[in-house]
């Protein structure tokens, strides 16, 4: 399991005071045994400690290193600004003077879950070309063409975290963002 999939778990444990494997099983998509695996390996590096009979907690050490903030973000927040965003894809699609067509979107956090208050939504893009007539997908210039694109895509506000989409983002509980009805994989 990638590191990020791992923290990406530890920023929805923010704002809870425990949690259990059960739980990292259910967010991340994998086994009991393998969240209790994922959970030693965390404890060890100081991210997680136990707290009672089959609960863990995560350290300051762990919110740093996942980078997970105070949840400040209303529910009804982020279901606009999801939508917004699915408009912005939708545009992008037909839109010809784009650079970029997106061909995988997926958002995943705290926010799939019942909280009043949640952090930045975290959205995977993938992008390919439209035009590949002399694009050089590996060139700097290119990334950093690209890492501006994934930038318009997010509001002012800090409530979307836009990256580049990577396989385990899919693996784990998730927002199809390109799909018209939304399905949430769990």
């Amino acid at each position: 399991m990638p590191a990020a999939e791992a923290f990406s778990f530890l920023r929805e444990t923010r704002g809870l005071a425990t949690w259990t494997v059960r739980d990292m099983a259910k967010s991340l998509r994998i086994t009991v045994a393998d969240a209790e695996h994922v959970a030693a390996i965390l404890q060890l590096q100081g991210y997680v400690k136990p707290a009672g009979t089959n609960e863990w907690m995560t350290t300051l050490s762990g919110e740093d290193v996942s980078k997970s903030k105070p949840p400040r973000f209303t529910p009804e927040r982020v279901e606009q600004v999801i939508a917004e965003l699915r408009q912005h894809i939708g545009a992008n699609k037909h839109d010809s003077r784009s650079r970029y067509q997106i061909t995988k979107a997926v958002a995943f956090g705290e926010f799939l879950s019942d909280r009043p208050r949640v952090q930045a939504v975290e959205v995977g893009i993938e992008l390919s070309p439209k035009n590949s007539r002399g694009a050089d997908g590996n060139s700097a210039e290119e990334h950093k063409a690209q890492k501006a694109f994934l930038k318009s895509l997010a509001p002012k506000g800090g409530i979307l975290q836009v990256s580049f989409y990577q396989k385990w983002m899919s693996d784990r509980t998730h927002l199809d963002l390109l799909t018209a009805s939304g399905k949430t994989h769990r």
